[in-house]
């Protein structure tokens, strides 16, 4: 299936595997919008893309369900309707143990990692079952599938709870023709590593995947035809351990 005039929304597609979504669904000829936190990163992903239509870019707050809301209203009119949403909003801290972690830590990242992937899906799905069709890729973790001391207690619970919620709403809405995509990429050369407790070396980036990797993943979970759902997809550095 092509997705060629597909409307596609990229929440986080400021930069990271958001912007490498976004870019990537462009080239394939996808009317693409993308949101974020800071118009200038999201402004500086769509200048990347020389092609017609443009990327369109809308600030928003995945933890502000007001502000999902109004997102979801101009992605629609901007595109037409959303045919797939990519949900790439995420974020870490450096305090990632127990003992460490502050209970707002605790707050912000639940809030934009698992809530602010609820808001999204909400705010999307009653288009998509006036439809009958749609495709939501939610862009967790390896942590969302085996809690490690890397990714840290709040953001390990963050993911779980976005694997869980994924999982439950494409169970929920298979009937509807909705599919739920729960990509778990492992270690990825992004601005999330600024935040780990200990600088990561130039090496160990260079043995990561890329944006570019993940991308490929969400790509295929939208060209499969509709009786299709790539229901969860592991991708990980070949060097890197799993299990």
């Amino acid at each position: 299936m092509s997705v060629t005039g597909k409307g596609v929304l990229v929440v986080g597609g400021g930069s990271g595997i958001g912007a490498a979504c976004a870019l990537l669904f462009a080239e394939r000829g996808a009317k693409v919008a993308i949101a974020g936190r800071r118009m200038e990163r999201l402004q500086e992903t769509a200048a990347k893309f020389s092609g017609e239509p443009p990327i369109a870019c809308h600030v928003a707050d995945v933890a502000d369900r007001d502000s999902v809301g109004r997102l979801v209203a101009w992605a629609t009119e901007r595109l037409g309707q959303i045919d797939v949403v990519v949900i790439a909003a995420g974020i870490n801290i450096p305090n990632r143990t127990m003992h460490a972690l502050r209970p707002e830590d605790w707050d912000r990242v639940m809030a934009i990692n698992a809530t602010g992937a609820y808001n999204v899906m909400h705010a999307v799905l009653p288009q998509m079952r006036q439809r009958r069709d749609g495709l939501i890729v939610n862009i967790s973790s390896i942590a969302g599938k085996r809690a490690a001391a890397l990714g840290g207690v709040a953001y390990n619970a963050s993911k779980f709870a976005m694997t869980a919620l994924g999982l439950s709403v494409a169970d929920e809405e298979r009937e509807n023709g909705i599919r739920v995509t729960n990509i778990y990429p492992g270690e990825v050369d992004t601005p999330i590593l600024q935040q780990r407790p200990e600088p990561v070396s130039a090496e160990r980036r260079a043995r990561m995947l890329k944006p570019e990797d993940v991308a490929a993943a969400v790509l295929l979970a939208a060209e499969l035809p509709p009786r299709a759902n790539l229901l969860e997809v592991v991708i990980k550095p070949t060097v890197q351990q799993y299990v």
